[in-house]
């Protein structure tokens, strides 16, 4: 597959030429306005992301075109690896990739039980366009396929459902409309239930009413087409098209001609991006607007301020020129000026946007209190989460845990080793984790890292900016969650201790950490609903036979697993966070913070020596010097002096809060120079976007990477504030509100903003639900320039909830804005 680097992604925008066909532009893949092909741009199959790629109008309609083994492909499914990059041929106006089965990295114990030793093939894709928006989709096999896999391997092209239910398709004699649902009826196909074939046929048409997005797939080579819904067996599934290898073929085994629809003189209507819940008045403003490549022109902004009468403009203004960014052309329109309290719109060439406000009270409410409300609470494991007439969830988990077994990878990345590094021997019951924690993301496993990234950020929340907010029961004793029923207590020292409880109750236990503690079988994993429905809540024993339950034990094995490993660099971590949740426990319960300490303190001594993170050991000391102030733990940072400088970009953020507590003048003037350096840095990154942060997504969107580093950038600037700026973590917050790129502004928290992600891959995503405070991962890179936030509940790389770097980042970054607006008013009075 090609390898881009990030720089590729900046190209002048404006260069690329209009074209009334397709052809190859200097990006590498097939262009013309309203329509793009792209060609193994991208890396990510189990995501529906790569393969031939069609994007119309801005929005991509279908993608993963490649050879498959199976009708329906799910996320484990064998997927091929790509023989070095795509070959662009400029000449011939072609692209090829060649690629091969099977992919051998699939092919582990635990990860992937289905393997073809006998099945290795090689074979070529080839795109070509032919006139106008066609082009031709052709295959070719370094030989034909062995007689038994005749009728087993075929081209695979997968529609996007969620813009297409509704619309209508027709094949030959056959018609239809695509379903909100997969209906049947059922056909066993290749050892598995699919439903029957929407159509089959040799020309299929798709959405013929919809300009925007009709698509025609000729079949030139090869067997029929084969219209297959793929949520029947897969619910994250596409539409599909398909058609066979036939017996004997090998050169142009398979061959298509795809013509997307293409509007005339099709131009990306601009997209005005703003904060979808609103500034602060001493804060800067600043609406980004995202318009088509060629369209370089800025017109006039209008800021209205809504009243009793409508809209009344207040400000009008050109937006100043940014430039080109991935394939758009931005531009910036800077409020500040504007502070008077009240609900705004910017309207520029016709359209609005959402409402927002502006006010000092803007994060005061509806802001971060939604994911203490919510979103922690239902994430709660152990414990039945009510909500008046609702209940999240039931008592779950209460079987926890058997010791996993060693030498396994399992399918969600736990791996252990040739030992358990316990007492306990694998299948064993380890007593002491069926307390505490929170489920991690779309499914129902424990991360130490995400529990104790939950707890450290939680405990800085309180200690940073005295977070003392109830709207929540909690108790621990009948294990129940009653959300919006206060209790007296403080809401974020209650989920701090639920923290502690499973950190310490594996710690103690197991006389370690554990890694994770997660389901064994892919059946319990891919569950969604109640999570009380996972397990049976009774603890396995072997005598007993399936189904059978006796004395609070069951026959049936399907407790979670619990992992460990050795990792020094996540015991300081974890050590880190243990010693902050004790400074901050130590009135609401001395007994627990006088535990957490201690394990802090004993993680720490066996891990320092062996961790290689100078970052890592440098926060272990910060927190552990901030709970102990033992002149011991300053020695050992202070020592580190020439590392952190070296590391500065990782290690700036966590010493700056014990920068006080060391008397040492030479550590001192070499951490504070190394923090100027840094910080040029940081704004040269900042400067590389139009929205002030950098946005270089991998996989998943970049909104968690966001949202980390501008928790770092806040102690940064805390520590050191003529030197770093607020303005990077505020404008790390309105990123994650609706100054991002793409067409979708919606905020990323979920409930948060005028507008905001109403469906997400969270435990209900089925449900095409949310759940409030919950914090998505923002919009994604489709390689190797398309910003892309879908409305679809199953794309984890762009809608999905998790626990640490997700829900609670914002939290604190929300609560953190909210200081400096304070702050600043304060200061105005």
């Amino acid at each position: 597959m090609r390898t881009l680097l990030f720089s590729t992604l900046i190209l002048a925008a404006g260069s690329l030429q209009a074209a009334s066909s397709l052809e190859l532009n200097e990006r590498g893949y097939f262009s013309m306005p309203g329509l793009d092909v792209t060609v193994f741009a991208d890396i990510y199959p189990d995501g529906h992301q790569t393969g031939v790629t069609v994007i119309q109008h801005g929005e991509r309609t279908a993608a993963n075109g490649d050879l498959r083994l199976e009708t329906s492909p799910g996320q484990w499914s064998p997927v091929p690896t790509g023989v070095g990059d795509a070959q662009v041929d400029e000449k011939n106006q072609r692209i090829s990739q060649t690629l091969a089965y099977p992919d051998e990295s699939k092919n582990r114990k635990g990860f992937n039980p289905i393997i073809y030793p006998d099945l290795k093939f090689t074979y070529k894709v080839h795109v070509e366009p032919l006139e106008g928006s066609s082009f031709k989709i052709s295959v070719d096999l370094q030989q034909p396929l062995p007689d038994e896999w005749i009728g087993k391997v075929g081209f695979n092209f997968e529609l996007f459902p969620g813009d297409l239910f509704g619309k209508s398709y027709l094949m030959g004699d056959s018609s239809g409309i695509f379903t909100q649902q997969p209906n049947g009826p059922m056909l066993e196909h290749q050892g598995e239930w699919l439903a029957e074939p929407l159509a089959t046929g040799k020309f299929l048409v798709v959405a013929p009413e919809a300009d925007a997005q009709r698509l025609q797939i000729e079949q030139r080579k090869g067997g029929e087409l084969e219209l297959w819904d793929g949520r029947t067996n897969h619910n994250n599934g596409w539409f599909i098209v398909r058609s066979l290898i036939p017996a004997g073929a090998s050169r142009n085994a398979i061959e298509w001609v795809v013509t997307p629809s293409v509007i005339d003189d099709w131009q990306y209507q601009p997209v005005i991006q703003v904060s979808q819940l609103g500034y602060g008045v001493s804060l800067t403003k600043t609406a980004v607007i995202e318009q088509d490549a060629s369209d370089t022109k800025a017109s006039k902004v209008q800021l209205l301020k809504l009243g009793a009468d409508g809209p009344q403009t207040v400000d009008e203004a050109t937006p100043e020129p940014w430039g080109s960014f991935l394939r758009y052309h931005y531009l910036r329109y800077d409020f500040t000026a504007i502070r008077e309290p009240g609900m705004y719109q910017i309207a520029y060439r016709g359209q609005k946007s959402q409402p927002f406000k502006i006010g000092e009270d803007v994060y005061s409410r509806h802001a971060w209190q939604p994911t203490l409300e919510y979103y922690l609470p239902v994430q709660m494991c152990h414990m039945r989460v009510n909500e008046k007439y609702r209940v999240w969830h039931d008592k779950c988990h209460h079987d926890d845990a058997l010791m996993a077994p060693v030498d396994y990878n399992h399918i969600d990345g736990y791996i252990s080793g040739p030992e358990t590094l316990t007492k306990f021997q694998p299948g064993q019951p380890v007593p002491g984790l069926n307390k505490g924690g929170w489920h991690d993301a779309g499914d129902y496993d424990l991360r130490v890292e995400s529990q104790i990234g939950t707890t450290w950020l939680l405990a800085m929340m309180v200690e940073e900016f005295g977070l003392n907010y109830d709207a929540t029961s909690i108790d621990q004793e009948k294990q129940v969650v009653e959300i919006h029923q206060p209790d007296g207590k403080n809401d974020a020292l209650q989920q701090i201790e639920h923290g502690l409880l499973t950190v310490l109750g594996g710690y103690e236990n197991l006389g370690r950490l554990y890694r994770g503690i997660i389901v064994p079988t892919k059946r319990q994993y891919v569950m969604l609903g109640d999570a009380a429905a996972q397990t049976d809540n009774l603890v396995y024993h072997p005598s007993l036979k399936p189904g059978e339950a006796r004395d609070g034990r069951s026959g049936t094995p399907d407790d979670r697993w619990v992992f460990t490993e050795q990792n020094p660099n996540r015991e300081l971590d974890v050590a880190a966070g243990l010693a902050a949740a004790s400074r901050v426990m130590r009135d609401y319960n001395p007994e627990l913070s006088q535990r957490a300490l201690e394990a802090a303190e004993a993680i720490y001594t066996g891990a320092f020596a062996k961790s290689d993170k100078t970052a890592t050991r440098a926060f272990a000391l910060a927190e552990l010097i901030i709970a102990t102030g033992k002149q011991a733990y300053i020695d050992a940072l202070t020592s580190m002096q020439a590392d952190i400088v070296a590391d500065i970009d990782n290690s700036a953020w966590p010493i700056g809060r014990v920068m006080t507590a060391i008397d040492n003048p030479e550590f001192i003037k070499a951490i504070n120079s190394a923090v100027v350096e840094q910080q040029q840095r940081v704004q040269a990154q900042a400067a590389e976007t139009p929205y002030g942060v950098p946005y270089k997504p991998h996989i998943w969107g970049a909104g968690w990477g966001i949202q980390d580093f501008g928790v770092k950038q806040y102690f940064v600037h805390k520590s050191w504030p003529d030197i770093a700026s607020s303005d990077i973590y505020v404008n790390a917050l309105n990123f994650v509100l609706g100054v991002h790129p793409g067409n979708n502004t919606s905020s990323f928290a979920s409930g948060v903003g005028s507008k905001s992600a109403l469906v997400a891959y969270g435990v209900n995503r089925a449900d095409w639900s949310f759940i409030p405070g919950g914090v998505i991962s923002g919009t994604a890179l489709i390689r190797p320039d398309l910003p892309e936030l879908k409305v679809w509940p199953f794309f984890w790389q762009q809608t999905e909830y998790v626990m640490g770097g997700g829900a609670t980042n914002y939290m604190f970054l929300a609560l953190a804005v909210e200081a400096l607006e304070r702050g600043n008013s304060a200061k105005a009075d």
